[in-house]
C-alpha cells in the first residue's frame, strides 16, 4: 500500500469510460460510504460542449426551477484520517470536451497542493464476457514501483485515449504513482445498466488493493438481482442462451490453470483497438 500513499484520489468520469455505469457507480457508492466535503470544481465555460453535454433543469424544494451545468469536481472527506490510514478522495464528473491538457493540470495542481500521494482510476468496457462468471478487473499501472508493490500489469496498448488516461499521464509526469482498474461488462446487457455486479467488482478490487473496507452488502444484493434479470430475459431466448454458453466455454478456458496469466490484459488490448475506429476514436 506504501506504493500510493494514505491519501488516494479515485478517479471516474461519465460517458465512454464507465460501460454499465460501473465506474460512476463505484464513486458513488464511496460517496455514501462517508461524508465528503468540496475541494474544487471546473468552470464549466472552460471544459464542456453544452451541445454534447447540456445543462439540465431540475425543480427544488421550493417549485422553484434550477439550472444544472455539467461539472467536475475534486471531493475529500469532510473527517479526514487521524491516524494516518489511507483514505479515499474523488475525482468524477464528466469526461470534458476540450482543452484535456489544461483540465487535467487544474487538477493536477489541486492535488500537489493538498499533498495527495496517488491516483487509481476506474474505468468499464463493454466486452465478449457472460454475467454469469466472476467480473474480470485489468488493474494495471505506468508506474514500476506500483507494479512491483501491487502485481499489476502493464499496459502495451498503444492508440487513442481518454480523459483517464490523460490524468494518470500528468499525474506520473508530476511524481503522483498511479494504478488503473477496468472492469469488463457483458456487451449483451449494454441496454440493463446501470451494472451493480461490475461496480461490486471495481469495489472489491479497490479494496483488495488499497486495504480500506467499504460496506457493500446492499450492492452485493443488487448484483445478484441483475443477474437473475438477466437470466430470465435468456431462458426465453434459444439464440442468446447458446451464446452465453459459448462465452462461459471461453471464460472457462481462460480461469482454467493452463492458461496464460495475460489473457485478460490481451483481450483488454483488443478491446481497445476496436474502439479505435469510429465515432468516439478520440477516447479510451
Amino acid at each position: 500500500m506504501d506504493a500510493l500513499g494514505n491519501r488516494i484520489v479515485v478517479v471516474a468520469f461519465d460517458g465512454w469510460n464507465d460501460a454499465g455505469e460501473a465506474a460512476s457507480g463505484a464513486i458513488e457508492m464511496l460517496r455514501e460510504s462517508t461524508d465528503y466535503e468540496l475541494v474544487h470544481t471546473v468552470d464549466p465555460e472552460l471544459y464542456f460542449d453544452y451541445q454534447y453535454t447540456r445543462p439540465s433543469t431540475k425543480m427544488d424544494a421550493t417549485g422553484h426551477r434550477d439550472l444544472r451545468w455539467p461539472e467536475a469536481a475534486l471531493w475529500r472527506p469532510a473527517a479526514p484520517s487521524a491516524d494516518g490510514s489511507p483514505e479515499f478522495w474523488l475525482l468524477t464528473g464528466v469526461e470534458p470536451a476540450r482543452t484535456w491538457q489544461a483540465f487535467a493540470n487544474e487538477f493536477i495542481d489541486i492535488a500537489l497542493r493538498d499533498d495527495v500521494t496517488g491516483f487509481i482510476t476506474l474505468g468499464a468496457m463493454l466486452s465478449d464476457v457472460p454475467h454469469t462468471r466472476p467480473i474480470s478487473i485489468f488493474a494495471s499501472s505506468a508506474n514500476e514501483q506500483v507494479r512491483e508493490a501491487l502485481g499489476l500489469e502493464r499496459s502495451l496498448y498503444e492508440g487513442p485515449v481518454g480523459i483517464l488516461s490523460v490524468i494518470e499521464h500528468f499525474a506520473e509526469r508530476a511524481g503522483i504513482p498511479t494504478a488503473n482498474l477496468w472492469a469488463s461488462v457483458p456487451h449483451y446487457v449494454a441496454s440493463a445498466a446501470p451494472s451493480p455486479k461490475a461496480t461490486l467488482a471495481l469495489l472489491d478490487r479497490l479494496e483488495e488493493m488499497t486495504g480500506i473496507d467499504m460496506p457493500r452488502d446492499r450492492l452485493r444484493t443488487d448484483a445478484a438481482t441483475w443477474e437473475a434479470s438477466i437470466d430470465a430475459a435468456a431462458a426465453d431466448d434459444e439464440e442468446m442462451t447458446e451464446y452465453i454458453h459459448q462465452l462461459e466455454r471461453t471464460r472457462d478456458t481462460w480461469d482454467s490453470p493452463e492458461a496464460s496469466g495475460d489473457a485478460i490484459a490481451q483481450a483488454f488490448e483488443r478491446y481497445l483497438r476496436r474502439r479505435g475506429d469510429g465515432p468516439g476514436d478520440h477516447k479510451r
